[in-house]
């Protein structure tokens, strides 16, 4: 790299040196070495908080102008590019395209990226509304400071403009600058990713961005054009309710979120759709003053099976009540009850199962259905050893899967057991009297693998606008159509768009993996919005793990490491019970290490994506998460267990 593309740190002649205008033009165009510039910058006096002094700021002063019509608020330093790559980390593969290069001479800048630049994960980092992310020189300096580093490069924080000014707490989102022959429009901020730590080589980078309030930010290109370093940037719009960089990612990131500043957020055109979705479930949940609900109770209690009914060849009902007799918590629809049973003896290992409740109908009880498979442990020990009167520990109903309360049709789609969750959905809407309209879409091979028949069409006659399309993929030859079910083979998105079912609508789709794929992804071909759509997983869930390269991974297993001393984790829906090691940082290391579905994104306990449930036990954090979770709640990322813990993972 050439020597004006390196930031020096330490020059001791700069505090003796006085930027003249002629000068600094000199340097800002690319004619002089910017290392004079940028150590003047580094060596002046900031306060506790990194800002500068009231002598920066007579210098800022100095290369700032104002012209009729728009202000000149800071310069481009440099412009860097940048391609996916891969590298290794922790044994595994990370495509990313945060290492970003200065680059001579006048760039492209169109309406994705830069000419010479992509991003890796655009469901991230790229798109129209992060087309250009920009970091300030200041935020270098100030890192430089607290990291005690003395070897950062342009593009160092991935950015793809360097810039003199535009400091994160007073650039607002909505604010429109020119720079070159482009018109850019600020978005939001920064998305926080353990891919950033990596290229810093500093693994709580992500929370310190946050923390410390130097997110950076990116930008939309409102008129393409070409740019360089040296160019003046100059504001030509304020944004709407002139919320800044640094307060809208402290509203999502950060704790004590106030309600007004949440209501402003979203009336902001300009803030990108993902971050106004993430706003307006907060200010939703800050209206109604609500928090997450908590469990009914903690741990696993015991609860007796007060009967037992047959709903088809294989799948069997369960009601279990307190012990105590105690009515119990109505559990909201499409929840489901994780069990704890020995199938081996009482003495031997347990096995956690978890089954979603097909009713929340009742006072005094809650309702499980179990289908027989082969190979299945828990459905075999409930189907052939449970009887009435038995005793069997449960956590409390949990679950993310839940019927959303607004006016659109509501579709429910399940194959086979897969109706459970759905199917108390469908009681809620009938139980409500609900105008809604509903389509219940169900396949099953035939009649006799056909749970739940009647008591569907029941509940779908109690209301005014329901549809019913059942599908059986083998009929037995006394299945007629018209009677129990309506056509032969399997559900489809044909069969949907047969119907002419409603895009606009909620769907809720629980079943087999690649049934649910195939519908999602059709679902999605058809233009229903990806967040109308929610999926119901027996079993692990697949993780969101950004950036990293997919292999294939076998089924969750013990480590290959020693076993630890520590107290016992418990990987609920893995069904693998590993002894703590503190040689694992985390319950997220100790989860990969078994090949344990877990998401994540900044692995430092900013954004929640690794957030998961905690059924019994304790955790310590280190690090502190930014914003802990909810009770019953715990993010892997950055805890270690305490006692022995149960996770929902």
């Amino acid at each position: 790299m050439s020597k004006h593309h390196r930031i020096p740190s330490r020059l001791r002649l700069a505090r003796q040196w006085t930027p003249s205008p002629q000068r600094f033009a000199a340097v800002a165009a690319g004619k002089g070495d910017p290392s004079l510039l940028l150590a003047f910058d580094a060596n002046e006096p900031h306060d506790q908080s990194g800002a500068h002094s009231d002598r920066s700021a007579s210098y800022r002063n100095a290369i700032t102008r104002n012209t009729e019509e728009r202000p000149v608020v800071g310069r481009l330093l440099s412009v860097n590019v940048g391609l996916p790559r891969d590298v290794m980390w922790e044994g595994r593969t990370v495509r990313t395209a945060i290492w970003k290069e200065p680059v001579d001479g006048p760039r492209m800048v169109r309406k994705i990226n830069i000419d010479g630049d992509d991003q890796a994960d655009r469901a991230a980092h790229g798109g129209e509304h992060r087309a250009v992310f920009v970091y300030q020189i200041d935020s270098y300096r100030y890192w430089e400071r607290h990291l005690a580093r003395h070897d950062f490069t342009y593009g160092q924080f991935g950015e793809n403009f360097t810039v003199e000014g535009l400091p994160d707490a007073e650039v607002c989102i909505g604010d429109r600058y020119a720079i070159g022959e482009a018109v850019f429009e600020v978005t939001q901020p920064r998305v926080t990713c353990f891919r950033v730590g990596i290229r810093m080589r500093e693994p709580a980078m992500p929370s310190l961005l946050v923390a410390h309030h130097r997110p950076g930010f990116y930008l939309r290109v409102l008129q393409e054009g070409a740019v360089q370093a040296g160019d003046a940037i100059t504001r030509m719009k304020v944004g709407e309710e002139q919320l800044s960089v640094a307060e809208i990612d402290g509203l999502l990131y950060l704790p004590n979120r106030p309600r007004r500043k949440l209501e402003r957020a979203l009336q902001i055109p300009a803030l990108s759709d993902g971050w106004k979705g993430s706003f307006k479930e907060l200010f939703e949940q800050a209206e109604q003053k609500e928090s997450p609900e908590p469990t009914a109770w903690e741990g696993f209690q015991p609860l007796v099976v007060t009967s037992i009914e047959g709903e088809s060849d294989t799948v069997l009902s369960f009601r279990l009540a307190p012990s105590d007799g105690t009515p119990i918590v109505r559990p909201q629809p499409g929840q489901y009850l994780a069990l704890r049973m020995r199938p081996d003896g009482p003495d031997q290992p347990a096995v956690i199962r978890s089954y979603s409740l097909s009713s929340i109908e009742g006072e005094d009880s809650y309702r499980i259905s179990v289908k027989l498979e082969p190979h299945g442990v828990g459905g075999e020990f409930l189907h052939r050893h449970v009887h009435e009167g038995d005793v069997i520990d449960a956590a409390a109903p949990r679950g993310s899967f839940l019927l959303r309360d607004d006016q659109r049709p509501v579709v429910l789609i399940s194959a086979g057991i897969g109706a459970t969750p759905v199917l108390s959905m469908l009681q809620s809407l009938a139980r409500t009297r609900s105008a809604r309209e509903v389509w219940w879409l169900h396949g099953a091979r035939n009649s006799h693998q056909h749970a739940f028949a009647s008591e569907v069409d029941q509940l779908l006659d109690s209301l005014a606008n329901a549809h019913r399309i059942v599908a059986y993929s083998g009929p037995s030859p006394g299945d007629v159509p018209g009677r129990g079910f309506d056509t032969s083979g399997r559900l489809s998105v044909e069969t949907i768009e047969a119907a002419r079912i409603p895009v606009d609508a909620d769907y809720y789709l629980c079943g087999p993996d690649a049934f649910m794929r195939a519908i999602s992804a059709g679902l999605t071909a058809r233009g229903v919005p990806p967040e109308q759509v929610a999926t119901e997983i027996f079993g692990a869930a697949p993780s969101l793990a950004p950036g990293i390269v997919a292999v294939h991974r076998p089924a969750p297993h013990q480590p290959h490491s020693p076993p630890g001393a520590g107290p016992p984790v418990t990987f609920a829906r893995s069904n693998v019970t590993v002894p703590w090691d503190p040689s694992y940082t985390s319950l997220l290391e100790l989860a990969e290490a078994c090949d344990v579905p877990a998401s994540f994104s900044c692995r430092t306990g900013v954004c929640h994506y690794c957030e998961t449930g905690l059924l019994t036990g304790d955790v310590a954090y280190n690090p502190k998460p930014l914003e802990p979770p909810p009770d019953g709640r715990v993010l892997v990322c950055c805890s270690q267990p305490s006692t022995e813990v149960t996770l929902e993972l």
